[in-house]
């Protein structure tokens, strides 16, 4: 369930940042995002998920220090470290040293369980979010007790220089803790964000019955429940023309995940999406190149896409078509 991949919302940056963002991928067609799946090994073994179980071949440090100088050279300005869990790589603080040192803002995705113990060594990190998928269901869903990473979340919310963000992902599982956690997080004065359950190939059907939306008239109520809080003030990023696409599971936008996203796998593989997960290309090709090379591929796969509701892929893609009300509430970076 940590799916918010690729995450950045231009509109908070500085004006000199956003109109950078622009140029680069409104008039030179290039990514503004590196994605990274930084490793392949995970320390939860959560059902739902195909990623840990495809553990593998990673890159060694000398190769990420390349590809980000290649990624920067190409004139991309976020770098996003996440899946399958980024803390269990010892040398995290030094690229995102790196990173850092050559211009890049950096943000990182984990499910808490190592925050604790690690958030004093990221001194670069700009943007953090959790996986926080309930409070009561937590162990249910995740196999360990919430109370794990609640103090790493309270913890990394007083370091982190902006706003940490917790992301619930909606399952069955979870819609009686919805409103717990809305209250929690500005309790603790930390943001949150919503997206629903994506059923992947791959996973067991029994899986989904038990975790997936089933109980419709119950989900929806808990939705807008949600537009209500958002409404109310509460600190919940997501947009309400999100929200709203999210309550009919309707997705009504163009995608333009593959032309603001550059997502690479943790074997260096170049994936289109995280739903059309096939590799396109490989970094050791350079981004350049592989960039150039799949142009049409690319189109193609959006052309052809059903869309999903990644909130990131959905909000970033209104926001590249100036959606007003999008531009105006959707409050990641």
């Amino acid at each position: 369930m940590t799916s918010h991949y690729g995450q950045i919302d231009m509109t908070k940056f500085s004006p000199i940042i956003a109109a950078k963002a622009l140029w680069q991928m409104r008039i030179k067609k290039r990514p503004f995002v590196l994605s990274h799946a930084i490793n392949s090994k995970c320390n939860m073994k959560c059902n739902f998920c195909e990623y840990w179980k495809e553990s593998g071949p990673e890159m060694e440090l000398e190769e990420i220090y390349k590809m980000l100088d290649e990624a920067r050279d190409f004139g991309i300005l976020v770098y996003n470290a996440w899946t399958v869990e980024p803390l269990l790589r010892k040398d995290l603080p030094l690229i995102l040293k790196h990173a850092k040192s050559i211009g890049m803002r950096t943000s990182l995705i984990t499910n808490g369980l190592l925050l604790e113990k690690r958030i004093e060594e990221l001194d670069d990190l700009d943007y953090l979010s959790v996986s926080v998928d309930g409070t009561k269901s937590y162990k249910e869903i995740r196999g360990v007790e919430f109370e794990k990473i609640l103090p790493g979340i309270i913890k990394a919310s007083k370091l982190v220089k902006n706003p940490l963000l917790m992301n619930c992902v909606i399952s069955g599982k979870n819609l009686d803790d919805i409103e717990e956690l809305i209250h929690l997080a500005k309790d603790i004065d930390v943001k949150i964000s919503f997206e629903p359950m994506y059923e992947f190939g791959g996973i067991g059907t029994n899986i989904w019955d038990e975790m997936g939306i089933r109980d419709a008239d119950k989900y929806r109520i808990t939705v807008n429940r949600i537009i209500e809080m958002k409404k109310g003030g509460y600190p919940i990023i997501n947009s309400l023309t999100y929200l709203q696409m999210v309550r009919d599971l309707k997705p009504d936008y163009t995608c333009h995940a593959n032309q603001i996203v550059l997502g690479v796998a943790a074997d260096g593989s170049v994936e289109n999406c995280r739903v059309h997960r096939e590799p396109i290309g490989n970094i050791s090709e350079g981004i350049a190149k592989v960039w150039e090379r799949t142009k049409a591929e690319r189109d193609q796969k959006a052309s052809e896409c059903q869309k999903c509701l990644f909130f990131g892929y959905v909000e970033n893609s209104l926001l590249y078509d100036f959606k007003f009300e999008v531009m105006k509430h959707y409050d990641w970076m």
